[in-house]
């Protein structure tokens, strides 16, 4: 009896050790097209009996992508001969030709995570890695063109999916003998713009990511950390939150100094923070350092304006101006400014309307840049001017008069 019971476990073992494809599986292997066969995988995945039908299961989708991407590249080749010689050029399906390059890499990816899985036995012995990290690695490069092409329509949506997806593939361990070095022209662009529109959906998480890759490429490393400090603002909830933003700001700038981006930011954090100590060293070191900056001299003008300490903001104002007299803003608050001291002359009516004339240059020289205030509201300390020195009669007064009425 003992020795029946032994066989017929024998025969049990023997029969699951060479069990064929499930029929799961076998209905997968017979599908013909993607779409039939992706259809398949998720309905039954989880019915599969193995590790190992998971990724000969993706590797059928690997297949059909790569089938209809092939095909497709067949048609562009031609083209390209075709041009050449001056023949007519068969029309090609650009749709299929990015979604198939998307779906082999997907699905490949896919078929690697189960194909690195061990088997029975506790062994890893993948049989598609090799294979397919070479197929998929040139479609993968398509990506690349797909998202130009969605860019260009301005779909950030398709534009994710595309520069996303290769850019979320750069280090996956499926690709890693891949040689890549011939990426490195264009990967930081890529997730430089595609930061760019991770932002532009909210998606910070992924949008930090691709700034970080960025970062690495020379050529847009000064935009993308100017960008990344940018995206770092937006995110910035509570108090706490902007106090550590703050910290490694001012540790960033302690390492560069002379990065205007990072001045600008960490003046704006301390000015909303109201570090008023904190800004103000700020500023005169940077001037101490650099007595050329104009925009130093703007800050440092603002600070004091927002004291009403006139004389001081007109003297940084002025410095401002001197170095740089392109900026309508700083004009507009120079003439405020002046006309904000003239306001507190008593007893001089000359002296004042000297001060009003003076500010009325500097004034109609913001009115010349910005015509249509985009930058900033000179229309009313112009109207003050105009008012003392051409009387509230003069056409140019009535104009500003009328002007200022109309929004209200």
């Amino acid at each position: 009896m003992k020795k029946v019971l032994f066989f017929a476990a024998m025969m049990f073992i023997t029969s699951t050790a060479f069990a064929g494809d499930s029929d799961q599986l076998k209905a997968i292997l017979k599908a013909t097209t993607y779409d039939e066969a992706a259809k398949l995988v998720t309905t039954n995945l989880e019915q599969l009996a193995s590790p190992a039908e998971k990724a000969k299961a993706y590797n059928k989708l690997v297949d059909l992508a790569l089938d209809v991407h092939n095909k497709q590249q067949e048609i562009i080749n031609k083209n390209a001969a075709a041009k050449l010689q001056k023949t007519a050029e068969e029309p090609y399906d650009t749709v299929a030709y990015f979604n198939s390059a998307y779906d082999a890499l997907t699905a490949a990816l896919e078929c690697d995570k189960y194909d690195q899985m061990p088997d029975a036995k506790g062994k890893v012995k993948p049989k598609f890695h090799d294979i397919n990290s070479q197929r998929v690695a040139m479609a993968r490069l398509q990506l690349v063109t797909a998202g130009n092409e969605y860019a260009g329509k301005g779909d950030a949506k398709g534009v994710l999916k595309y520069w996303g997806t290769f850019l979320d593939t750069e280090d996956a361990p499926l690709l890693s003998a891949v040689n890549k070095s011939n990426e490195s022209q264009f990967l930081g662009q890529v997730a430089y713009y595609a930061a760019q529109y991770a932002a532009q959906q909210e998606q910070y998480s992924r949008a930090e990511k691709y700034i970080n890759i960025a970062l690495k490429d020379s050529s847009v490393a000064q935009d993308a950390l100017n960008f990344k400090y940018m995206i770092a603002q937006r995110n910035l909830k509570t108090h706490e939150d902007s106090v550590k933003y703050v910290t490694s700001l001012s540790e960033l700038y302690k390492k560069d100094p002379k990065n205007d981006k990072i001045f600008g930011t960490l003046s704006n954090m301390y000015s909303l923070l109201n570090m008023k100590t904190e800004l103000n060293n700020l500023i005169s070191d940077k001037i101490k350092n650099d007595p050329n900056d104009a925009t130093a001299w703007a800050l440092k003008g603002q600070t004091e304006m927002n004291n009403q300490k006139w004389d001081d903001a007109i003297e940084s104002f002025k410095k401002s101006v001197a170095i740089k007299d392109d900026n309508p803003l700083i004009l507009t608050y120079l003439g405020f400014c002046m006309n904000s001291k003239a306001g507190t002359i008593e007893g001089n009516i000359p002296q004042q309307k000297a001060l009003y004339k003076e500010s009325m240059g500097y004034l109609e020289k913001a009115k010349q840049l910005d015509p249509n205030k985009e930058k900033a509201n000179w229309t009313y300390p112009l109207y003050q001017c105009y008012y003392i020195n051409y009387s509230a009669n003069d056409p140019r007064t009535k104009a500003l008069e009328a002007e200022l009425k109309q929004k209200k």
